[in-house]
Parts: structure tokens; sequence; C-alpha cells
């Protein structure tokens, strides 16, 4: 095809050097046979790019594809089980899964840099996966347009699948009478002592919880005075547990009245009947995406890879939307009753960089007022 090329572009030249000799008629036929050479080269560059396209991925997936994807995942087993089934039967593959907490996950893929054993990382925070990008190697999902434009891949290496906001979870019966809309609601004296909330330099959900309320009530500014003096005042009233899991349960259990938690656990509650409700803040609710990513040098690229596709795919992202407490990332999937619809929600944009850049800095801060509040 090449050498076609090379023969049209010496056509071409020849007809345009014919042109200096010709009489006016003569030299309008000469351009228009040269236009019509350039136009014909031009569609055969186009096919030869395409076939050329084609050709690379037919051979990789002759070379690289094979029976086996391994995955290393912090993911429940309600999140597992409703894709891995699905990918080995799609695809005859089989599936290893080496579950452990996002932290083991991370040192494990760490550990094993030079020689991987995982294909793909599935599950845990965005942000672990923003300061480990020397792990993985760039890859965007075929269904990255039918993503929320907000929670698209934007990385090149992290794919998100699914959210999780923070919410404020009430015990129905301990509320009586006092309405909770938002964030300003908790301020009322007669919640002081009867709020829960992890510690946000302990837990990531709490620290999610943290900045979420200072985005909210500092308009977008993380540093904000009004924000911090907000936080101060709530926390002054509030008390603070070590664990994210003991917060829900104190408020289901009645051992709380309200709780700053997060929706995945919350929902699952209003799901199971039990006697809590969950409040979406009127002054914004931010949405985390959780991470996906192809590890870099992995063995089984091509499953890697349309497991990737598979997780933010119409099927599974609606399988979490209808039968799981996990929200979905792709736009027009429907969620089931006992979850409110996102468009029901002010949901607001968390700057990710920032929050990950200072959490330290942003910790301290909150150390220093709660210290000041006790």
């Amino acid at each position: 095809m090449k050498k076609v090329l090379f023969v049209l572009f010496m056509l071409m030249a020849l007809v345009l050097s014919a042109c200096g000799g010709a009489t006016a008629p003569a030299e309008e036929a000469v351009k228009e046979v040269a236009e019509e050479v350039a136009d014909a080269a031009e569609e055969i560059a186009e096919v030869v790019e395409e076939a050329e396209e084609v050709a690379e991925e037919a051979m990789e997936e002759m070379v690289e594809a094979t029976d086996k994807l391994v995955i290393y995942s912090p993911n429940s087993d309600n999140l597992l089980n409703s894709t891995i089934p699905v990918f080995e039967e799609m695809y005859g593959v089989e599936v290893e899964v080496i579950s452990a907490g996002t932290g083991e996950v991370f040192k494990r893929l760490q550990g094993e840099k030079n020689n991987p054993y995982a294909d793909v990382a599935y599950g845990g925070a965005y942000a672990t996966y923003m300061i480990n990008a020397d792990l993985f190697q760039d890859y965007t999902s075929a269904n990255n347009d039918d993503i929320m434009e907000l929670y698209q891949n934007t990385t090149g290496y992290i794919t998100p699948y699914v959210l999780d906001g923070s919410v404020i979870l009430v015990n129905k019966t301990l509320i009586g009478d006092i309405e909770i809309n938002g964030y300003e609601d908790l301020l009322n004296p007669e919640l002081a002592g009867k709020i829960v909330s992890a510690n946000p330099t302990a837990s990531s959900s709490a620290y999610a919880h943290l900045t979420n309320m200072l985005n909210a009530m500092g308009d977008g500014d993380y540093e904000s005075e009004e924000a911090w003096a907000f936080v101060a005042e709530l926390f002054a009233n509030t008390v603070v547990i070590d664990s994210s899991s003991s917060v829900w349960k104190g408020v289901r259990d009645g051992e709380y009245t309200v709780g700053l938690s997060y929706e995945d656990p919350s929902a699952t509650l209003v799901r199971d009947g039990a006697d809590v409700e969950v409040i979406y803040m009127d002054e914004g609710v931010v949405y985390l995406p959780a991470g996906s990513g192809i590890i870099k040098d992995a063995k089984n690229i091509v499953n890697a890879q349309r497991f990737i596709d598979l997780i933010t795919s119409a099927e599974i992202q609606n399988t979490f939307g209808t039968t799981l407490t996990n929200r979905p990332v792709m736009t027009n999937v429907e969620t089931p009753d006992y979850m409110t619809p996102i468009s029901e929600i002010n949901v607001i944009k968390e700057d990710m960089e920032y929050v990950y850049q200072n959490k330290e800095a942003l910790q301290d801060h909150f150390k220093e007022i709660f210290i000041a509040t006790q």
C-alpha cells in the first residue's frame, strides 16, 4: 500500500510539473486530474491507517489473550459477585481474586512492581490511585463517554465505576420533630451530644465528610474561615469515635440520634428496613468515585482491558444501580426505591487534587480545632 501511495504522489508531481507548459484549457484539465489523484491518495492513506489499526488489534488479541485474569480487590462480596461470574462466563476466563484491604492491596502491588502478579486493581479510594500512578498503565474504557462527565477517566489510568457520597444518617424515632435537611440544621442545640462522627484524622469516610463540609460551607474554598468556624461549632457538640462502621451502627441501634456517615451502608440500612433515614445535605453532597486500573506490565492485558470495559458497561452499571447500594457512574441508570435519584441531589464537585495534596494540613487543622473545643 505504501508503494501505491508513493506512485500516486509521483504521478501527481509529474502532472503538476506538466502544468507549466500547457495551454489554459489543458492546464485546467491537468489540475482536475491532479486533484483526483490527491483525493485518491488521501482515501488510500485512510484505508491503510484503518487496516494497520485492525491488524495491530488482531495481533494483540492473538498474542496476548489468555484464559486467566488476576484481580486484587478490597471490594465487598456483593460487588465481586455481581461482576466476576459474569466476566468468567462471558469470556471463558478463570478469574483469581485476592481480597484484602486497600492499604494491603497497594502495599502488595508496590512490592511486586518489577514482576506483577495481578492484572487489575478493582476498588479502593480514587486518591490512593492518584498517589500510585507508577503502578498503572493507561487504558480508557470503551464506555467512558457514557459515564457522567464529572467522573470520566481524565487521568488515563484510573477508571471510576461506582460512587459513594457523604450523608447524614438519622434515627427516625430519636429525632422526633427536629427537622434536618443539611449541615446547618446540625447546630440545633437540642442535638448537642447526640451527633456522632468518626475521626477525620483516622477514617477515610470521616475525612471525606470533613472536606465535603468545608467545600459546601465555604463555597468551594477549603480554607474558608467561615467554613472552619462551622466545623469548630459542630464538633464542639459531636461525639468522635474511631470506627466509621460504629457510626451507622450506633445510629441504627439508637445509641446516637444523628451520624455523619456515607451512603453505601446507610442505604443498606434503609433497604433492610432499619428505623433510619438518609439525608442528602442541601448545601451540597460530594460523591467520590471508587477506582480501578490495569497494572503496568500486566501479564493478561487483553482480559484486563475487557474487565475494565465490563464494569463500566450498561449491563453491570444497571446491576449496581438496581440491586446494590453502590451508586453507578453511568448516566441514565435507574436506582432502587430505597435510594434517592442522583438528579434530586445537590451534587458538588470535589477538588480531589487539592484534597489529596493538602490532606495532612487539613487533618492537622482539624486536630487543633477539635482539641480546642474539648
